[in-house]
Formats: C-alpha cells, sequence, structure tokens
C-alpha cells in the first residue's frame, strides 16, 4: 500500500489530486514553490472539506483526518518517504521535463515518477531522464478530480511492467477506475474530445448557430451532459488550444487539428472560460 505521495503542482489539477489522495487515507505532501498556490490549495481543501460535512457525506472527525493527512510544501522535504511523485504542472512539455529532471535527482529509486499530463508524449518525458524512464507514467485525472471516475493511464515503450502495476493499483487506491491506453498524441480521450470540440468553434466561427444553439443541440440531440463549448469552457480555452496544437504536431493532418481561428482569438485576448470569467460565455454576473 502507498504510504505517502508527492503532488508536484498546486492547481486546480492538483489540488484534487491531493485531496483525492487523503480521502483515501493515503498521506498527501502537495508541493509548489510559491506559497500562495499553496494557501489557495489549503483553502480549497478546507471549503470541500466542510462542504462535505455538511451535506453529511463525511463526519468532522473523518473531515479533520483528511486534513491531517496533507502538508504542504515549498520544496521536496518529504521525498524520501514518498512512493509516487505525481506532477500535476501546466501543460508545456519543457516545465515538465525541468520538474522531472528534479524529480529523478530527488526522489528515491523505487518512487514511480507520474505526470497528469492530457496529452504529452510519455515517452519524451522518460527520455529527458534517461536511465529512470522505466518509472515514467501517465496518470491523466480528469477534473474535477474528487468526482470524475477515471484515471486514463498512459504507459510509453519504456515504461515496466511494475510502473503499470502499481499505478493501476494507486488509482484504485483513491477509489478510481483506471484503463490503460498507450502513448499516442492526446491519448484517447483528448484524440476524441478535442477535434469534436475544435469542430464546434468552426461551426460558431462559420455561423452555422451560436453557443447556446450549439451547445443545446449536441445536449438534447446527443445526450451529452454538457454542450462542447461550455465543455471547453470548463477545461480551459487555452488548454484546449494547447491541447489541439499537441495533436497536430503529432499526428500531423494540419486542417484536421489546427486549432480553430475563433479558439485563438478567444484564447489571445485572454478570455479562458470559467477561470477566467469569461470565454466563450460571460460568467462575470
Amino acid at each position: 500500500m502507498t504510504q505517502v505521495i508527492s503532488v508536484i503542482g498546486a492547481g486546480t489539477m492538483g489540488s484534487g489530486i491531493a485531496i483525492t489522495g487523503a480521502s483515501a487515507g493515503i498521506e498527501v505532501c502537495q508541493v509548489d514553490v510559491s506559497r500562495e498556490q499553496l494557501d489557495r490549495a489549503k483553502a480549497y481543501h478546507e471549503k470541500t472539506l466542510r462542504r462535505n460535512v455538511e451535506k453529511e457525506r463525511m463526519t468532522q472527525e473523518e473531515a479533520d483526518a483528511v486534513k491531517g493527512r496533507i502538508s504542504y510544501c515549498q520544496d521536496h522535504e518529504r521525498a524520501g518517504d514518498s512512493s509516487f511523485a505525481i506532477e500535476a504542472a501546466t501543460e508545456n512539455i519543457e516545465i515538465k521535463k525541468k520538474i522531472f529532471g528534479a524529480m529523478v535527482s530527488t526522489y528515491g529509486e523505487d518512487c514511480i515518477l507520474a505526470t497528469n499530463t492530457s496529452s504529452i508524449s510519455i515517452t519524451e518525458i522518460g527520455q529527458s531522464i534517461g536511465s529512470a524512464a522505466g518509472r515514467v507514467i501517465g496518470m491523466h485525472f480528469f477534473n474535477p478530480v474528487p468526482v470524475m471516475k477515471l484515471v486514463e493511464v498512459i504507459k510509453s515503450p519504456a515504461t515496466s511492467e511494475e510502473t503499470l502495476s502499481r499505478t493501476i493499483a494507486l488509482s484504485e487506491q483513491m477509489g478510481k477506475t483506471p484503463i490503460a491506453a498507450n502513448d499516442f498524441p492526446g491519448f484517447v480521450s483528448n484524440r476524441v474530445l478535442m477535434p469534436m470540440i475544435n469542430e464546434a468553434f468552426h461551426a460558431w466561427n462559420d455561423g452555422v448557430a451560436g453557443p447556446d444553439e450549439i451547445d443545446g443541440i449536441m445536449k438534447l440531440g446527443c445526450a451529452f451532459p454538457m454542450g462542447p463549448l461550455r465543455l471547453a469552457d470548463l477545461i480551459g480555452l487555452d488548454v484546449c488550444r494547447d491541447i489541439m496544437l499537441v495533436l497536430h504536431e503529432g499526428l500531423g493532418h494540419p486542417d484536421k487539428y489546427a486549432p480553430c481561428p475563433k479558439l485563438v482569438e478567444l484564447v489571445e485576448a485572454g478570455h479562458l472560460g470559467n477561470k477566467t470569467g469569461r470565454g466563450v460565455y460571460d460568467y462575470s454576473g
């Protein structure tokens, strides 16, 4: 059983992974170089636990126990105790390579080195740290992490079977359903999802219909719980654009995978969706 995991990056995904692990009885070290980001993660954790108590999903004693299992670190002070390190930084391969370089020199040789990337090559990240590539694997959690059941587990040709089996076991311990896939741009989820979202932007850009109509048709006609443009706002329009660029670079087919100009226009204007208060839709009210 995993005793301690380190989660590197205290943003939306990292803080969600941390509280999910702690809620499953795992000791978690939430790591981020930014004290401000750690404080935001701690406030999110406290708010989530308070809500769970109010809704009688857990007792106050259970919430206190979960809170007590999370420590907040600006460095890897508990690195030696971790059997898993999960990187959850921004979706940028150069940043991830830099973090993995620090991880491989900090964590013990038995520590699995996982990345929460939603599209970036596990193979390339592994190659950047040489002989430790067998310990590198993708753990693609979905937002919001405490709610969504899937973990898309991505193995590269170098990923060892032990790394795969331990990652599946950790995912199950965290109450998730792990499903394995091989390392290709976008994996399965975003290779299928993001072109659909991109096509919804094209439909809007071409004047086929407005956002409300596009989302309404897809919700009622395809039984989607959320329309593709509203989902894009939830994911983050910058994330959607970046994933399309990964697909475009990795798979070719420029007409198929190039991000829609309407999507790029919103990102360049700083309208990134829910997190900025405006994206396809306006959330300022």
